[in-house]
């Protein structure tokens, strides 16, 4: 009975045994599937997420692209408009830009006869000066200076070789110089002659002159006369002028500053009505023709 007893207890203790191993193997196996199926589910909702911003950013985007093709559309007929108002005035604006083309023409052809008058000037003011300077002897030049400057002949005459001293009357030793520039000037017929007289800053202490505008006007004056009455210059082409202390060429605090800056000076130039010409000359723009970005 003992044994049968063990034996059968026996029996029982290996069916638990048995069924306790079977049991944790499942539990095993279901913990596995579940912590799968958890990660699975993790990733599911993550790319979830990530697809509904997507389609949130596309219907932003789509949104965009509506806007933006209504603003292309509006545009569109803006320039629509334009191109149907070029077209129908494609006809005025051609004869505009006629128009435009001849008046080019015409200042081309006036810009060519002032460049072509202008160097003829030039030459001419050029041989003024050579033969002016070659009919100077070397003790005449160096109280002369000749320069032309910007189409204009400038010739400067020191006053110690002009006048005698603190005066405006002009000297003997003078006489020979200025009848050499009076030749140019006599056979320059077609220029202005202007004779401009400049002081140092001394004040001057004459009884009959004020200061050194009038010493300046004066000593013009001289010059003026003496082209006129000795050397037969007509007087019409004649100007006489005085700058006085306030045309400096050099720094009046030195000698030898003073000294160049009294001078007086022939500054022969083109007639003015010569200029006057040239510019009654200039082609006259049509008053009608206007020419706009529109008629383009």
């Amino acid at each position: 009975m003992i044994n049968r007893r063990m034996i059968t207890m026996g029996i029982l203790v290996s069916g638990l045994f048995l069924s306790s191993c079977v049991s944790n193997k499942k539990y095993t196996a279901l913990q596995t599937q579940h912590q799968d199926l958890a990660e699975r589910y993790q990733q599911g909702q993550m790319e979830l997420a990530e697809s509904k911003a997507k389609i949130k950013s596309l219907e932003d985007q789509l949104e965009y692209e509506r806007k933006n093709n209504a603003s292309l559309k509006e545009a569109l007929g803006r320039l629509q408009g334009s191109l149907d108002l070029s077209i129908n005035q494609n006809t005025q604006g051609n004869a505009n830009i006629s128009k435009l083309v001849d008046e080019i023409n015409a200042s081309n052809k006036y810009i060519q006869h002032l460049v072509n008058t202008k160097n003829k000037s030039d030459s001419l003011n050029l041989v003024l000066t050579n033969n002016l300077t070659r009919s100077l002897s070397r003790e005449e030049l160096r109280d002369v200076d000749v320069k032309v400057l910007k189409g204009v002949v400038y010739i400067s005459l020191s006053d110690n070789m002009l006048y005698k001293s603190g005066s405006y009357e002009i000297s003997d030793r003078a006489g020979e110089t200025l009848s050499k520039i009076a030749k140019i000037i006599q056979d320059y017929k077609d220029y202005e002659v202007l004779i401009e007289g400049n002081t140092d800053t001394d004040p001057i202490s004459k009884t009959n002159i004020r200061n050194n505008w009038d010493l300046s006007t004066l000593r013009a004056s001289s010059v003026v006369q003496a082209l006129q009455n000795q050397y037969g210059v007509d007087p019409k082409r004649l100007t006489a002028g005085g700058r006085g202390e306030y045309n400096p060429i050099a720094d009046n605090s030195t000698p030898d500053g003073k000294a160049r800056n009294r001078r007086t000076q022939i500054i022969i130039t083109p007639k003015l009505d010569q200029f006057m010409e040239l510019i009654d000359k200039a082609p006259e723009s049509s008053s009608d023709t206007t020419v706009t970005e529109e008629s383009f």
